[in-house]
C-alpha cells in the first residue's frame, strides 16, 4: 500500500522549514526552532479543536477562526505572556505570507490571517545586580569544587562579556582568546559576530577552567558543560543563578525579592558600564544591540544616577534662569548660552 501523497499544507510546511528559512532567508537554527515550535502548537490546537489527527489537516483547517481561538488559547489555557503570545503569532504571519505566495488560491485566507494585529505588551521593570549584589551571588560560590569552579566562570564570563546566555553557551574554546589581548569571539542574533574584551581575571578563570576539564586542545569543543560533560543548557544557567541568589540573600537582603534570569546579568553589566562613564554607542556594540535604542533604555534604569543628576540642578527658584529671565533677554542664543 502506497503513502498518501502530501497535501498543500504539509508541502508548504516542509518547503518553509527546509529551504524558505535557512536558505533563502538565512535565519539561525535558534529562530528556525522558534518557528517550528509556534506552528506545532498550533496545529496540534487545531486537530484538537476539530477531533481529527494532526496529520489529516489541511490548510483550510488554519482559518482566521482558528488562528485567534488559539492565541486565546495561549493566554488562557497555557497562562502565556502577550509578548509570548506575539512571539507565536509572528510566526504564524510568517508562514502565511510564504503560504499565499506559494498558493495564490489561498490569498484571501492569508491576509485574513494576516489581519490579526499584535498585543500591546506591558514593559516590565529591568531587573539587574547592583556591584554589592553581584559580590554577594559570586561569594557564595564555593570555588573548592570542581562544579563551583565552572559556575564562577560562567556567571563572571556572563557580566563581563554582557553575552546573551545562548551566546555565552555557544562559546567554543577557539573563540577564546587567553592571551593578551584577552577577547572572546561571540554570535549574536542574526549571525552577527562580535569581539568582546575579557578581564585578565576573567582570562584567569576560563583558562584554568579550560586545562582542569582538558579542552584546551580542542578548539571546536564547548566552553561550559555539565557534569555529564554534555554542554550546559539555558535552563542550567538560570538553575545556578537562583540557587546561588537564594544563598546569597543572607549576605545581601535586596536580594530577597529579585526575581533574576540570566538576562538579568547582561542588563548587570549595562548598568556598570554606564556608572563607568562608558558612552551609549560603545555600550550598544559591546551588548550586540542593533538599534541604539535598544540601548538607551539603561540610561533611565539605575536610581543612584537619577539621583547624580538631581544633585548637579539647581531646585526652582533659585536659578536666574526664570520665565521672567527670557523675557528680559533679547535673543535665544543669548538664553542658550546662559544655561
Amino acid at each position: 500500500m502506497t503513502a498518501p501523497r502530501p497535501n498543500t499544507l504539509a508541502q508548504t510546511l516542509r518547503a518553509f522549514f527546509a529551504e524558505q528559512l535557512p536558505e533563502l532567508r538565512g535565519l539561525s537554527p535558534h529562530t528556525i526552532r522558534s518557528y517550528r515550535d509556534s506552528l506545532v502548537l498550533l496545529l496540534r490546537f487545531a486537530a484538537a479543536r476539530r477531533d481529527r489527527a494532526v496529520a489529516s489537516l489541511d490548510v483550510d483547517a488554519l482559518d482566521v477562526d482558528t488562528v485567534v481561538a488559539f492565541l486565546a488559547h495561549l493566554e488562557g489555557s497555557r497562562r502565556n505572556t502577550s509578548a509570548t503570545r506575539n512571539v507565536r503569532l509572528a510566526a504564524i504571519h510568517a508562514f502565511f505570507r510564504f503560504l499565499a505566495a506559494q498558493h495564490p488560491s489561498a490569498l484571501a485566507q492569508a491576509q485574513q490571517i494576516l489581519g490579526v494585529p499584535f498585543k500591546r505588551t506591558t514593559i516590565r521593570p529591568i531587573v539587574y545586580l547592583d556591584a554589592a549584589e553581584l559580590t554577594a551571588v559570586l561569594g557564595t560560590i564555593d570555588r573548592t569544587t570542581r562544579a563551583g569552579r565552572r559556575d564562577y566562570a560562567v556567571l563572571a564570563t556572563l557580566f563581563n562579556t554582557g553575552a546573551r546566555v545562548q551566546e555565552l553557551l555557544d562559546l567554543r574554546i577557539g573563540d577564546l582568546q587567553l592571551t593578551p589581548p584577552y577577547q572572546a569571539r561571540l554570535l549574536g542574533k542574526g549571525r552577527k559576530e562580535r569581539t568582546c574584551p575579557l578581564w585578565a581575571q576573567t582570562a584567569g578563570l576560563l583558562r584554568a577552567l579550560c586545562a582542569e576539564w582538558e579542552l584546551l586542545d580542542q578548539p571546536t569543543a564547548r566552553v561550559f558543560r555539565n557534569q555529564r560533560g554534555r554542554p550546559l543548557t539555558r535552563f542550567g544557567v538560570g538553575f545556578l543563578l537562583e540557587k546561588y541568589r537564594r544563598q546569597a540573600v543572607a549576605a545581601c537582603a535586596s536580594l530577597a525579592g529579585k526575581k533574576l534570569h540570566p538576562h538579568s546579568v547582561r542588563h548587570s553589566t549595562a548598568v556598570h558600564l554606564l556608572k563607568a562613564g562608558v558612552d551609549l554607542v560603545t555600550i550598544g556594540q559591546w551588548l550586540g544591540h542593533a538599534s541604539l535604542n535598544t540601548t538607551t533604555k539603561y540610561a533611565t534604569l539605575d536610581l543612584e544616577m537619577k539621583r547624580q543628576a538631581l544633585a548637579q540642578a539647581e531646585p526652582l527658584g533659585t536659578a536666574p534662569r526664570s520665565a521672567a529671565f527670557w523675557r528680559k533677554d533679547p535673543t535665544i542664543l543669548a538664553w542658550l548660552e546662559g544655561l
